[in-house]
């Protein structure tokens, strides 16, 4: 069975800027697609931000008081057994609020943004007929645009011999060749990622670039509100969340993943915390190395997630208040 086969088959886990006093934002968006398309649209809520933001504990909150469910836009959330590492959010934390998009595939198997946009577009629906309100939460923008429409998905189909080449190649020695093939992609990419840059550049060697977010979304009414964390801030919540996960047990989580078959190469390809507790598990750094370039690298990723939500003017930044919050959001379901 195919990964996307799978997450279908699946079962649902439960248990430039516009400024923030634009509240009427949302809602006028909304009404011009109805009018234009003359049906109603879906609507659907989108909470975004940057990595430990407190985007999961806002999105429960509002789903409980504007009767939503949770769609996660996380792409390593998707993964079983992934749970620490990727700050997946607890049953005790979900408040009873339905959460998709979480623990439907294996590991060692590959999980597209293609698949994510299969999924996604099916839950928005199932959600809606049920008369509540889908609640998109996340920090992966290209899964966000994905599953709102905003982006063509490039048919771009796997090149085998490219990527028998390219997997010979340095992390570094990959960057610079999707710098070269796209400029743009690669100031947004996860560029200590492996399986990303090679499928970034098999694209690029097609397309010539990654497909553009369109002007807006087409499929459905759309409120975008992303959590605004001074930088400094930001740093202080990065390093406390790292502290947190190995309390918590992220090196024995990464142990017992690699016992159960996920390699140590496939580590590598599922995100930079599973690499460097891998890395120090085989000796190859040091425990305060793994925690120091976590850190660093954690906050490197934030500042690409800030470079790549930019480019969406349709997103209404806001400090993390919950009545100005759910006043925008009661503006937008009504």
């Amino acid at each position: 069975m195919s990964a996307v086969a799978e997450a279908m088959a699946g079962q649902s886990r439960s248990g430039g800027m516009v400024d923030a006093h634009d509240s009427k934002s949302c809602l006028a968006r909304g009404e011009s697609s109805s009018l234009s398309s003359g049906t109603m649209l879906p609507k659907v809520l989108v909470i975004l931000g940057q990595t430990a933001s407190g985007k999961s504990d806002l999105a429960v909150r509002l789903a409980k008081k504007f009767n939503g469910e949770i769609i996660s836009a996380d792409s390593r959330q998707v993964y079983k057994g992934l749970n620490i590492g990727t700050g997946k959010i607890t049953k005790r934390e979900m408040r009873g609020v339905p959460h998709h998009l979480l623990d439907i595939v294996n590991p060692k198997k590959q999980f597209s943004v293609s698949d994510y946009k299969i999924y996604t577009t099916r839950t928005i629906v199932q959600i809606a007929h049920k008369g509540k309100l889908p609640i998109i939460c996340g920090g992966t923008g290209l899964y966000i645009a994905a599953a709102l429409g905003e982006i063509n998905i490039p048919e771009v189909p796997p090149n085998l011999k490219l990527r028998k080449k390219l997997e010979k190649k340095s992390v570094r020695d990959l960057f610079q060749i999707l710098k070269k093939l796209d400029p743009e992609r690669a100031r947004s990419i996860d560029n200590k990622n492996p399986r990303r840059l090679v499928r970034a550049i098999e694209i690029a060697k097609v397309l010539g670039k990654t497909p553009k977010l369109e002007s807006r979304s087409k499929n459905y009414e759309v409120c975008k509100i992303g959590i605004k964390i001074p930088e400094d801030q930001l740093k202080k919540r990065i390093n406390k969340r790292i502290e947190k996960w190995f309390k918590q047990g992220l090196i024995k989580e990464v142990q017992n993943l690699h016992k159960e078959g996920l390699t140590w190469k496939r580590m590598l390809q599922i995100g930079l915390e599973y690499k460097l507790v891998a890395q120090f598990l085989q000796n190859k750094i040091t425990r305060d190395q793994m925690i120091k370039r976590m850190q660093i690298e954690t906050y490197q990723y934030a500042k690409r997630q800030r470079l790549w939500f930019k480019k969406d003017r349709e997103i209404i930044w806001i400090e993390p208040n919950l009545k100005k919050i759910e006043k925008l959001v009661l503006a937008f379901v009504q």
